[in-house]
């Protein structure tokens, strides 16, 4: 554990850094745009690529040294960050901007984050795996914590350009720690087979096997209706707050503090022994507290809802990946992992694509029309389109979860023996 503990360290630094220039490119754009769809885009464009990308990127995790690729995925978010520092300087940055670099980000993140993924098997034993994954957890949710308080201490006193400074010393410990450490790469066997079967040995994997199908389906539902309502989270809230950053910066803090208290139960727990009954709890504990914060208006119900609600994600994201971590010989995971990837994105990117004009065009005219659901829950405040979509895909995640318990293969994938080449 000693060498994923190096990574992790480095990984957590690097993310705070991320979360630090998010948080303060989204008080940016929101006081360029004011809109929405503006900001949902950002998130779109970030997903955009992820999709070829990964049908690669797994071919290459199982053929290139997997230290190497993380290296290269944070020496390239260093360089994007260092073109909208320019941009800005010379007072150049637009919103289009953004996209170019979170498109640019988002295809070289995802080749570094299935290298970093598919790293942890080789470096933790089988039983230590939904402990290492609940570490990350905390790597994301200690980010959120501490990303957006020390944007929000930066940002007013030195501006975007000293949060992204910042950001720049967390790429460099990152790339420092990778650089000291040595990461297993597991044996590749040499194969005849055409690219297009390597491109579709992932798929096909998946597909053998019914429960893996399964796994994939629930997830995929779950990622839809999350990320759905993901991409207008802060735009509501800063509809709602007349675009309080402190209201912004306290519900991630709620987040944070949930997810790490979350987490490090889970470490200490070791997580359930029915790992599919952890996934599935979580859906449902995730997509009450959601709904909860839908309705609320107020940090008085935002910030006890955010709390509970990231408290769930450590259990359901650690069950999750451990049970494709241990259905899946790590010769073989980059592919495996990048058709599950390469499916997820493409969901995550729908998701992010329609948030705004679904808020914006179809939400609008309900309350304009003073719906018979829309009057007792929220009102006609402002925001209120948006919080009414965002109460419809938390609903749905309660659901999901509901779900996962009546699919029988899905019950089934603790017990799958491992996909082998």
């Amino acid at each position: 554990m000693r060498t994923f503990t190096l990574l992790w360290f480095g990984q957590l630094v690097s993310t705070i850094g991320s979360y630090m220039t998010g948080f303060a490119l989204t008080l940016w754009a929101w006081e360029l745009t004011g809109s929405a769809t503006a900001l949902a885009l950002v998130g779109f464009f970030s997903q955009l690529p992820r999709i070829p990308v990964t049908l690669i990127a797994g071919i290459i995790i199982d053929r290139f040294s997997r230290k190497h690729l993380m290296v290269l995925g944070d020496s390239i978010a260093t360089l994007s960050t260092v073109g909208i520092g320019i941009l800005y300087l010379t007072g150049s940055l637009q919103i289009w901007h953004l996209y170019v670099a979170a498109s640019v980000r988002g295809g070289f993140g995802e080749v570094q984050r299935l290298a970093y993924q598919t790293s942890i098997s080789s470096m933790v034993p089988p039983i230590q795996l939904t402990r290492a994954n609940s570490m990350n957890s905390a790597v994301h949710y200690g980010s959120i914590i501490f990303g957006p308080a020390l944007a929000g201490i930066l940002y007013p006193l030195t501006g975007l350009m000293g949060v992204l400074l910042a950001d720049l010393g967390t790429f460099g410990v990152a790339i420092a720690t990778l650089l000291t450490i040595s990461i297993p790469q597991p044996t590749h066997h040499q194969t005849a087979e055409p690219l297009w079967s390597n491109l579709t040995f992932g798929f096909r994997g998946i597909w053998r096997q019914p429960s893996l199908r399964s796994l994939l389906l629930i997830t995929v539902l779950f990622r839809f209706f999350h990320d759905l309502g993901g991409a207008i989270y802060d735009p509501m809230i800063l509809a709602r707050t007349n675009g309080s950053a402190q209201t912004l910066a306290n519900t991630a803090a709620a987040a944070g503090i949930g997810g790490i208290t979350g987490a490090i139960a889970l470490t200490a727990w070791g997580g359930p022994k029915r790992r599919v009954n952890g996934m599935c709890m979580g859906y449902i504990g995730a997509g009450i507290a959601k709904t909860v914060f839908g309705l609320g208006s107020t940090l008085k119900v935002w910030v006890p809802a955010q709390f509970c609600s990231s408290l769930n994600f450590p259990l359901l994201g650690s069950s999750e990946k451990a049970l494709w971590m241990e259905n899946t010989s790590p010769d073989i995971q980059g592919r495996i992992f990048a058709a599950n990837s390469f499916v997820l994105q493409s969901v995550s990117t729908i998701a992010s694509l329609m948030a705004g004009p679904i808020a914006e065009r179809l939400i609008e005219p309900a309350i304009q029309r003073q719906a018979w659901i829309v009057r007792p829950l929220l009102e006609t405040t402002p925001g209120a389109r948006i919080a009414l979509l965002y109460v419809f895909t938390s609903l749905a995640l309660i659901l999901v979860g509901i779900g996962g318990y009546c699919l029988p293969a899905l019950r089934r994938v603790d017990e799958t023996m491992s996909v082998t080449n």
